[in-house]
């Protein structure tokens, strides 16, 4: 079991209220990621879960216990950190058995949960190495499975990929997600990085200054971005906003479209612009189009063998069904 609930949970520094008011129920053996820019809050979040914060004020249940009193150690949680935190003289077997040593577990138990999570890791070959002798990835497979040997209720992940190159970030976003799969347990997952929060989750949790702007599946924030900051936060590249007459047209104050959403072509369409900056991805090309009339530079996804270049003039028509409408407060508008 692994449910967890706030209720009415908030944290302050003194008189700075980083966490105001928040309620949020993450269900057993979900993938939740918190997701959001530097400084909205979700590290505080997930710390205020683990118990390495106390709360301020309000609830923290644990599978129905009120965990909020509880030291972190007693609350069946393991956090894996965006810095390994590995003992570089000890094995990789002695590293993940070290909790297990500390909790005074019999040398065959510990034996059994390292060569298990060793298993589940692709680590029995390491298991004799250092540290100092395994990649960035393999170690950081190693910090997991010290939380593994755990069977701990969740896991509880702090931006841990952020030290990955990006090859590595990638596998590793990879094995995470096939990890949840087989173990069926809740994990929190804390990225400020909205595709990894598109590629893993169950359920994302967008934060901004502490508040929860929209909780969601990820395509439900793709499809359904209760308002402007989700919008242009969710997607990559993210949506063009658009306001003024062009929005007008559409009974809004500013409209929204996915640059995937948009057609491209030499002559006809609704608007038309110079191209700027093209991005060639191999499938997939990033045109940044200018002089537009629209505001900002518009981005628009084509096909990889669409060969327009700099300089060109170049037409847009958007998938009207595909407009995304938000009102002066910056809502979305159904």
């Amino acid at each position: 079991m692994g449910q967890i609930v706030l209720q009415q949970v908030t944290k302050s520094f003194g008189e700075v209220t980083v966490i105001p008011p928040l309620d949020l129920t993450i269900e057993d053996g979900e993938f939740t990621v918190f997701v959001g820019p530097s400084g909205c809050g979700k590290s505080t979040l997930l710390r205020l879960i683990a118990g390495l914060e106390d709360v301020s004020s309000g609830e923290i249940r644990i599978d129905g216990k009120e965990s909020a009193s509880i030291p972190p150690a007693k609350r069946g949680l393991a956090m894996v950190f965006q810095s390994y935190a590995l003992y570089p003289h000890m094995s990789v077997r002695k590293n993940i058995a070290f909790p297990l040593r500390m909790a005074g577990l019999d040398r065959a138990e510990q034996d059994r949960r390292v060569e298990q999570a060793a298993s589940v890791l692709n680590l029995t070959d390491y298991l004799d190495r250092r540290p100092g002798q395994l990649s960035g990835g393999q170690r950081q497979r190693v910090a997991i499975g010290r939380a593994i040997v755990r069977e701990p209720a969740a896991f509880l992940f702090d931006e841990p990929l952020s030290n990955l190159d990006a090859a590595l970030r990638v596998g590793m976003r990879l094995e995470i997600s096939e990890l949840h799969n087989r173990l069926k347990t809740t994990m929190i997952y804390v990225t400020h990085d909205q595709v990894e929060a598109m590629t893993m989750a169950d359920k994302i949790v967008v934060l901004r200054a502490g508040f929860i702007e929209q909780v969601g599946s990820p395509l439900e924030l793709y499809k359904n971005p209760r308002n402007l900051f989700v919008a242009g936060f969710i997607g990559s590249p993210k949506m063009n906003l658009i306001e003024g007459a062009e929005a007008a047209k559409h009974n809004a104050t500013t409209i929204g479209i996915r640059p995937e959403h948009i057609h491209i072509s030499a002559e006809g369409g609704a608007w038309s612009g110079t191209v700027g900056v093209s991005e060639h991805l191999g499938s997939d090309t990033f045109f940044h189009v200018q002089d537009t009339g629209l505001g900002d530079t518009v981005t628009v996804r084509a096909d990889g063998e669409v060969s327009f270049r700099h300089g060109d003039r170049i037409f847009l028509t958007p998938r009207d069904e595909m407009i995304h409408r938000f009102d002066a407060q910056g809502l979305r508008i159904a």
